[in-house]
């Protein structure tokens, strides 16, 4: 079963060296242990485009689609045999990056 693990964020800090360090090991081990998908980090609030199409005509909104303290600075797509696995390797990926993670699965 394959799980989103978003990395949340509430500043513009940017990951430290050793923080980033930290990612690189964790995900060298993801990779070695085969639950690696794919990986990415994402741009700030300000730079995201809300689209909506659902009228007559598209609608294109500057910002994020909510305004919050917290927002979604990245994520992991892992693969894993169930919850209880996929939830300790959000521990490490949280532990690695020093931010709060949420974990869910793809339906």
């Amino acid at each position: 079963m394959q799980y989103l693990v978003s990395v949340l964020h509430d500043s513009t800090a940017l990951a430290t060296d050793e923080e980033q360090a930290a990612i690189d090991v964790f995900n060298d081990q993801l990779i070695a242990d085969g639950h690696w998908v794919f990986a990415g980090g994402l741009g700030w609030p300000d730079a995201a485009t809300v689209v909506d199409n659902r009228g007559d005509e598209a609608m294109f909104t500057d910002g994020p689609y909510v305004e919050s303290k917290e927002f979604l600075i990245g994520f992991w797509i892992i693969e894993a045999p169930d919850l209880d696995v996929a939830l300790k390797l959000a521990s490490a990926g949280s532990k690695a990056c020093n931010r709060r993670v949420e974990v869910r699965p793809f339906l």
